[in-house]
Order: structure tokens, then C-alpha cells, then sequence
């Protein structure tokens, strides 16, 4: 077997993915598989600006545990890539040097190692989009499959899906539309296995789950009190926390007051209201869209939604948390979250002993994906069931690494896969006719 790494450097997080194909098989295809995924301990590379070196030592753990799994003599046959999304995307135009010195330190710690380091790169939206839209109709074979006549075949009876992904600071919706796009910079073309896919895409920077919720946090009201006090009707009732303004306003997502006060501590307090917090998430989107124009939100063109679609990463974890990633009509998805939303604090902590780092979250970003699917991306109460929350297909974690990889190594072919023949048919013909004509 052959193996591949890629780095996923997100916001928040790092995770390398190890992934193995026999070397034998026509093109690679259909059989590629994840052997393992390391998460890398501490946050994002984005986090490392001040200290880039601490970047590069954070990912050896996980490079030390390839190397114990891919062996020795094909460890320098490995492509390895390190790819980062919105987070180094607003590192670079907060401080591009910056940027740039993490990317350095990244690249020397991999080289460090005995692979065949292609690059670490920040992905653009609608390269992460895309990508994830390959991963997920690539696992899920609606891009070719292997036949029982022992033949790779374009499967005509499936439509391919769409892809959702939420990231920490952005969010993509990839999907084939039954109309022309529109807006060239929306649409994606693939020539895959012969086929022409003309994909619609796009990309919201700042529009990821951490980003939302500090912009619905710098949104609130804050009285002016000596010690300033922010009423958060998303947070549990009976929940408090401490927020330094100097963290809430360090991400070019969140726009500070025109006259910043000196770096305070403010106090937030839960109140459990999730009538309160739908109108508070609703106020971080402009659903508007001008004159004869369809579109998202924030006067961004999107066709209608159409087919099946899967929703991953953080669209998943949140509903995994609610127990809501089994196809439950939007009415029980809205009660589930409803009723979540009203416990308050004590409740929660006693229920959920294991999850308290996040657990005072859950609700607000249960709400905000509800507004960002429904409000947003325009899913209502008939195509609600079209969407399928999953973390995984055919043992496969789903993002865009493994179609960055498959991409990259060029392991899809653009052409149709077919049989080798040795020789024309008619060259046979012709070459046994001139042997017989020999013989006689």
C-alpha cells in the first residue's frame, strides 16, 4: 500500500490525517482509506502569531505517530501536505508577516521528518468548499464505483450530494444547482471520471461557530456600570463568566466600539431565553437580497438548494451533542432545541458532568445553525430532511482533506477509466491472418 498525510489546520484545531491505497489498483480509485486521525493538542496555528516556533513543535507528536505507522521505506514515497483555512485566512489580513513566520516554522518542523513534504498552503473558501465535496461523493461513490462486472463505472442512477461544512471561523455550502450560475465567482467546475460537474460554491469568512458567537457577545448590550455587565439571553440562566474586551475584540470579525474603552473585564450572565436569542443571532445576518436576485444571506447569490446534502464538522458535533442526527423532522429538531435552551445551569452541569468547557454553548450554537441553514441557506420545513448530519462515510472522516489529497496527487483522472487492451482488435485480426498466410 501507498500512504498520504494532510494536515488540517483549522481555527481552532489541528488534526493530521493518514490515509492508505494499494498501489496496485487502476488509478488509485475508490479504495483509498483513513488509517488513523491525530488530533494535534493546544489550538489553531492562527493562535501561534507570537510564537510561530511553538506552530512547527505542535505537530510532531502526530508526525511521530505516522512515521510508527507508515513503514520505514516508503515513509520518503509519502505526499504530505498541511492545509489551513479561515483562521490563517484572517491572521493574513490582520498581519501577513505574521502569517507568513508560522507557515515557515510549519513547514521546517515537517521537513524535519523523512516525507515527501508538498507544501503547507491556506486554502481559499471556495477550494475548502469544494474539496469537501469531493471527500463526501467520493466516499460515498456517486463519482464512480467499482462494478460487479469488475469495471469502474460512472453510476447513473445517483445523484451526487451536497456539502455543508462549519468551521470555527467560516462556513461553506457546495451543491450541484439545476440552473446556470449566475455569478462566475460562486461556481466551480470539475471534470471528473468524464463527467462535467459545475458546482455551486461559497465561502462566509466569519460566519464559523467561535467567530459567530464573539460577534453575538460584542453585539449585546452592555451597561455602562463601573463593572459592566452583558445580559446573554443564549447562555444558560445561572451561568456567569468573565470576558476581557482585549479577547473579544482581537478578531478582525468583531468590530470594536469606535471608542474603545481600556481593556476591561465584562460580566456575562446567562438568562436561558432562546426566543431572545434566536432575534440576537438573526441581527448577525442580512437576509435581504436586492431586485430579481436569489441569494444566501448578505446579498450573496445561491441558487435554490437541490438534492441530498451531508452537514459535517461542526454542523454534526452540536446536533450529535442534542441527539438530533437521525433524520428528526424540523418541528422535533426545534422542540429538542427549545427545551435544551430553557434548563438552566445547574440542570445542565448535573446532566452533562463530562461536557462543561462547551456545554454553556450548546444552545446558542444549536440557534445560530438553525438561522444559518433555514434563515440563510434557504432549507425549509420540505427540504429539511434532505439534510443528513454525519461525521463519518465508509469509516472516512468527511472534510476536505482526503479530496484535497485525491486532487493534488491527481489520483482522479479526468477521463473515464477503462480497461487496457493490449492491441487494437483489428491488429489482431491482421497479425494472425499474416501468420496463417506464412504457415501456408
Amino acid at each position: 500500500p501507498q500512504y498520504g498525510l494532510v494536515f488540517d489546520a483549522g481555527s481552532t484545531h489541528t488534526a493530521l490525517y493518514i490515509y492508505r491505497w494499494p498501489a496496485d489498483k487502476e488509478n488509485g480509485t475508490g479504495i483509498v482509506s483513513q488509517v488513523e486521525a491525530c488530533p494535534v493538542s493546544g489550538p489553531g496555528i492562527s493562535s501561534y502569531a507570537d510564537n510561530p516556533a511553538g506552530a512547527g513543535a505542535s505537530l510532531k507528536p502526530c508526525l511521530d505517530k505516522a512515521m510508527k505507522i507508515i513503514p520505514a521505506e516508503q515513509q520518503r514515497e509519502t505526499p504530505t501536505y498541511l492545509g489551513a483555512t479561515a483562521g490563517m485566512r484572517l491572521l493574513r489580513e490582520q498581519n501577513s508577516t505574521k502569517a507568513e513566520q508560522v507557515f515557515a516554522e510549519v513547514a521546517k518542523a515537517i521537513r524535519e521528518y523523512p516525507v515527501d513534504f508538498r507544501g503547507a498552503r491556506i486554502l481559499t473558501g471556495n477550494e475548502e468548499g469544494s474539496f469537501g465535496w469531493i471527500t463526501v461523493n467520493y466516499l460515498l461513490e456517486t463519482l464512480v464505483k467499482y462494478s460487479f462486472a469488475e469495471k469502474w463505472e460512472h453510476p447513473w442512477d445517483t445523484e451526487v450530494l451536497g456539502a455543508l461544512d462549519l468551521g470555527g471561523a467560516s462556513t461553506q455550502i457546495t451543491f450541484q444547482p439545476g440552473v446556470t450560475i449566475e455569478d462566475k465567482n460562486t461556481s466551480i467546475f470539475f471534470r471528473l471520471y468524464g463527467t462535467n460537474y459545475s458546482l455551486y460554491t461559497h465561502s462566509y469568512l466569519c460566519y464559523g461557530q467561535t467567530q459567530a458567537l464573539k460577534r453575538l457577545l460584542a453585539a449585546l448590550p452592555q451597561d455602562s456600570s463601573s463593572t459592566p455587565q452583558i445580559l446573554h439571553p443564549c447562555y444558560p440562566k445561572g451561568y456567569q463568566e468573565n470576558v476581557s474586551t482585549a479577547d473579544l475584540y482581537n478578531s478582525p470579525c468583531v468590530h470594536a466600539p469606535s471608542t474603545p474603552s481600556p481593556a476591561q473585564v465584562l460580566t456575562v450572565m446567562g438568562t436561558g431565553d432562546p426566543a431572545a436569542c434566536s432575534t440576537a443571532v438573526q441581527k448577525l445576518f442580512n437576509f435581504s437580497c436586492g431586485a430579481n436576485r436569489t441569494c444566501g444571506f448578505n446579498g450573496v447569490y445561491q441558487p435554490p438548494v437541490r438534492g441530498q446534502f451531508f452537514a459535517f464538522a461542526g454542523f454534526y458535533y452540536t446536533f450529535h451533542f442534542l441527539n438530533l442526527t437521525s433524520q428528526q423532522s424540523l418541528s422535533d429538531v426545534n422542540s429538542t432545541v427549545q427545551t435544551f435552551c430553557k434548563k438552566n445551569w445547574t440542570e445542565l452541569v448535573e446532566t452533562f458532568p463530562q461536557q462543561k468547557g462547551y456545554l454553556h454553548t450548546y444552545c446558542s450554537v444549536a440557534i445560530y445553525i438553525l438561522t444559518l441553514l433555514l434563515d440563510g441557506y434557504k432549507f425549509n420545513e420540505h427540504t429539511w430532511s434532505s439534510i443528513h448530519f454525519s461525521r463519518q462515510a465508509a469509516n472516512t472522516d468527511i472534510g476536505w482533506t482526503l479530496g484535497f489529497m485525491l486532487n493534488f496527487t491527481n489520483m482522479i483522472p479526468t477521463e473515464a477509466l477503462e480497461h487496457v487492451k493490449g492491441h487494437h482488435p483489428s491488429l489482431w485480426a491482421g497479425a494472425v491472418s499474416f501468420i496463417v498466410l506464412a504457415i501456408v
